[in-house]
């Protein structure tokens, strides 16, 4: 098993040897070449770090940071700082901004959701809907239905429920066959995507009752661990974190045929789409990179290049305005297998280290 201070290496070497190449072939490097550039870091105080979801609100910029045990956190990403701990939000693990409604609902780790009024940051409800936790939040144009999902069950059963943006109130529910699903892509026309990561398939949902119209396979995509639908050419995104093959991010049709693969770091575990310019940037944790994508018009797509960030860095949100990227990590410990086992353990965090980490197209 390869350890955290053998990953770092082979991705400083990995880069040292990029950006060798990259001096040797080109005597200038421009700005533009960089993709993404380091611009700020941000520590929080807190106990030992564990997080998952962030989500943005593009007007405000304030950014809601779902940190488990140290609860829901606020941070200002203008004047880069934190704002505000919700109070009684420990477990919070999937938040959404709403602004249309005026609400955040947050996917919280005891089977709970919570509502908070957006404009006052007042809590509004929180209602228990699962007897375990719960995992990532969305929202579907079409249905106007917030769909919040099960975390990883074993047994092969998971939920998606779905509420009203407005009123917090469950609309319906859905029980699926499968131990993991990531969160859903909307084409905005009554069809959800929802990735079965555990069966290494795509399901297409009806957005009004969550009932399964089809389902394809995923070709040499295995655990698809984030998924977006991209309207200007029509096309579903795929990020594919790997298992016996390579991580990948695939563009497929409605109908679930491939039209492009493109490689990706591993360790993927969020996905965003820069309209503006035309590019996607899958985060991948594991080898601390962004890989970059354009999307052309004829919808073909074409790896940029892959930028260093920090290890642990698996989750992000993107401005639109700026083209920013915000991702968060930690500080962590990578110990070796005891002497009775082959099995790596589990990194551990080292307290008051979480961080918020700027990058600038």
């Amino acid at each position: 098993m390869t350890t955290f201070k053998a990953r770092a290496q082979k991705v400083a070497l990995t880069l040292g040897l990029s950006l060798a190449i990259t001096v040797t072939a080109h005597t200038s490097i421009q700005e533009q070449d960089l993709l993404y550039s380091f611009e700020n870091s941000v520590t929080l105080p807190g106990g030992t770090p564990d997080w998952d979801y962030l989500s943005l609100d593009q007007k405000s910029g304030r950014m809601f940071i779902a940190r488990r045990d140290d609860g829901l956190t606020v941070f200002d990403i203008n004047n880069q700082k934190a704002i505000t701990t919700i109070p009684n939000s420990i477990g919070a693990n999937g938040p959404l901004v709403l602004p249309e409604y005026d609400r955040v609902f947050v996917a919280m780790a005891d089977g709970t959701v919570m509502l908070l009024e957006l404009s006052s940051l007042k809590v509004l409800s929180r209602e228990k809907v699962d007897p375990k936790g719960l995992n990532g939040t969305v929202f579907d144009p079409a249905s106007k239905h917030v769909i919040i999902g099960t975390g990883r069950r074993a047994g092969g059963h998971m939920t998606l429920y779905a509420f009203d943006p407005k009123s917090g109130e469950k609309v319906t529910q859905k029980d699926f066959n499968s131990t993991k699903m990531d969160d859903p892509a909307f084409d905005g026309h009554g069809t959800v995507f929802a990735p079965m990561r555990d069966r290494d398939l795509m399901l297409k949902l009806n957005s009004d009752t969550l009932e399964e119209k089809d389902h394809f396979m995923l070709g040499d995509c295995e655990q698809p661990a984030a998924a977006e639908f991209l309207h200007e050419i029509n096309k579903l995104i795929v990020a594919c974190r790997g298992r016996t093959k390579a991580p990948m991010l695939l563009a497929l049709t409605p109908e679930g045929k491939i039209t492009d693969t493109v490689p990706i770091g591993r360790g993927v575990d969020g996905l965003a789409v820069d309209h503006k310019r035309r590019r996607i940037v899958s985060s991948n944790g594991d080898d601390a990179t962004l890989t970059v994508i354009e999307f052309d018009k004829a919808g073909n797509l074409i790896l940029l290049g892959n930028v260093s960030t920090q290890p642990g860095a698996r989750t992000m949100q993107l401005e639109q305005s700026t083209g920013k990227i915000f991702l968060v990590t930690s500080d962590f410990t990578q110990l070796a297998p005891n002497a009775n086992s082959t099995e790596t353990p589990e990194p551990v965090a080292h307290a008051n280290s979480f961080r918020i980490l700027t990058y600038k197209p």
